[in-house]
């Protein structure tokens, strides 16, 4: 292979495809021969949050990371003819996977991943290489400060302080501060990061989408024994890579999951919500160091 072919097969594609309706947006790097990561991103961002760390392993596996509709650069169909809650989400997630035709793949999930990948690993263990998860939370204990505020306003019925708290979340200061809150570097958080995200949800109808399914995301909380029963019955090989002053899942989320899966690897980082921007390389090398041993076995 020429020199200029090999760049071109690691190097970043932009692509949309078709599913359910929408127009996905993805990021794909690397040789699809390679090992696979699926990347499935949070709240309040889109495949963006994972563009450092795909340039960073894309020599060594092949890494997809799609937009969920409603987010980042894939079309957001209006509520009224688009249904939007975690379930089908996962749907159209699940879907993709199978237009794409992946495989046997690694499952790296944050936040939002949390809840739409594991509905999909659920229904599909044959899908499971490895997981890798990242502040995404899936046990009560693990619920932050910033997640029983919401959970109390909503069992308040408290609708103006509902609405104003997710307004001040989808502000450009709110959407930092996630960023920045409980990191040990804030001055390795890239501006481009929270910019990005603001400039998205300024976009025609995006504010409206994240208010919907802030109202849906109760839905998951009966779903976790659901994803326990998974997580200690199959006991597949888990990285969890987390930062544990994290005010929306913090640190005892990521301890919470030793209860099923002793084995587990588990690394805490004096890091915040979104550990990639402050520990980028760090985890880059864990997930190298953890895919090469479970490759061994």
């Amino acid at each position: 292979m020429r020199i200029t072919d090999q760049i071109n097969a690691l190097g970043v594609r932009y692509n949309t495809v078709k599913v359910g309706g929408v127009e996905l947006f993805y990021r794909e790097a690397g040789d699809p021969e390679k090992p696979t990561i699926l990347l499935l991103h949070g709240f309040p961002s889109s495949s963006h949050m994972f563009r450092n760390l795909i340039e960073q392993l894309s020599g060594e596996y092949h890494l997809i990371a799609p937009d969920y509709p409603g987010f980042g650069y894939s079309s957001c169909p209006d509520p009224s003819e688009f249904d939007y809650s975690f379930d089908h989400l996962a749907e159209i997630i699940e879907q993709f996977i199978d237009k794409l035709k992946l495989q046997h793949m690694s499952f790296y999930m944050q936040d939002y991943g949390g809840p739409v990948g594991f509905r999909i690993i659920k229904k599909r263990p044959e899908l499971v290489r490895t997981l890798i998860i990242q502040n995404a939370n899936v046990f009560l204990e693990g619920l932050g400060p910033d997640v029983q505020k919401i959970g109390a306003l909503t069992a308040a019925e408290d609708f103006a302080g509902l609405d104003a708290a997710i307004e001040y979340m989808m502000s450009l200061e709110g959407i930092k501060e996630q960023y920045v809150s409980g990191t040990l570097h804030p001055d390795r958080i890239s501006p481009d990061s929270y910019y990005m995200d603001h400039f998205f949800f300024g976009q025609p109808g995006k504010k409206a989408v994240q208010k919907i399914l802030f109202a849906n995301y109760g839905s998951n909380f009966p779903r976790y024994p659901e994803w326990q029963t998974y997580l200690r019955e199959h006991q597949p090989p888990v990285l969890i890579a987390w930062g544990k002053n994290d005010t929306i899942f913090p640190g005892t989320g990521a301890l919470a999951y030793q209860k099923e899966l002793p084995d587990a690897e588990l690394h805490l980082f004096d890091g915040g919500h979104f550990l990639l921007e402050e520990y980028g390389v760090e985890v880059a090398q864990l997930i190298r160091s953890f895919l090469q041993e479970k490759a061994e076995r």
